[in-house]
């Protein structure tokens, strides 16, 4: 009895055995799983960062604003060597006629008369833009003290005056005005500023008898 009371021990008695080392590999992405994912992203990224995004459309916007506060300068300049008037060609019948006054005198950044959202082409530096393209209109016969007055602005429906809530600039992202699509355009003022305008004009468009409204050709 004693002997068999020595051979019985607790389970506290004999050391634990170490439990078996885990050898199961981390589970790793099947290549759909990861095509997928990568496609995700794709389309994310171009909801985002797309032609026709929100985001896209304010950056271009922007940089049109720019190319209009760029142009503002040789206008001036322009007006200050010409008893304070802006370009005029007698007869003009498209933008591209009294702004090419501009070039290359008071300006060789033929660049900033390309809208850079609208589908024209890049001008060639420094060279007349007489007989090309560019994207915006002007009001020939203003005067750098017209300080509230329209001077430029993104391409124009037509060239006629408007009222407000009129169509300035097209409201279906088909031409003509849609250099911005159907979410409007740019205004340059006379004093330099510029404002964002939706297609339907937010103030009345007057044109006096010695402002002309010029659209670029077609």
């Amino acid at each position: 009895m004693r002997g068999s009371l020595k051979t019985m021990r607790s389970a506290a008695d004999f050391p634990s055995r170490p439990s078996a080392p885990n050898t199961q590999a981390p589970r790793a992405f099947s290549l759909i799983e990861l095509l997928i994912t990568v496609a995700i992203i794709l389309v994310l990224t171009t909801m985002y960062w797309g032609s026709n995004s929100p985001s896209r459309q304010r950056q271009l916007q922007a940089a049109c604003q720019k190319n209009l506060q760029t142009m503002f300068i040789s206008l001036q300049i322009y007006a200050n060597d010409h008893s304070s008037r802006f370009p005029e060609i007698a007869g003009a019948n498209s933008s591209e006629q009294p702004l090419d006054l501009l070039v290359p005198r008071y300006t060789a950044d033929t660049s900033v008369f390309i809208c850079p959202a609208s589908k024209n082409s890049a001008l060639p530096p420094a060279e007349s833009i007489l007989k090309r393209k560019i994207s915006y209109a002007y009001f020939m016969g203003r005067r750098n003290n017209d300080s509230q007055d329209l001077l430029m602005s993104d391409r124009l429906i037509d060239t006629q005056p408007k009222n407000v809530g009129q169509d300035i600039f097209s409201t279906t992202g088909k031409p003509p005005g849609n250099n911005h699509g159907k979410t409007g355009g740019n205004l340059l003022f006379c004093d330099g500023h510029t404002e964002g305008s939706p297609p339907r004009a937010p103030f009345s468009l007057v044109l006096t008898q010695s402002v002309v409204l010029l659209n670029p050709r077609h």
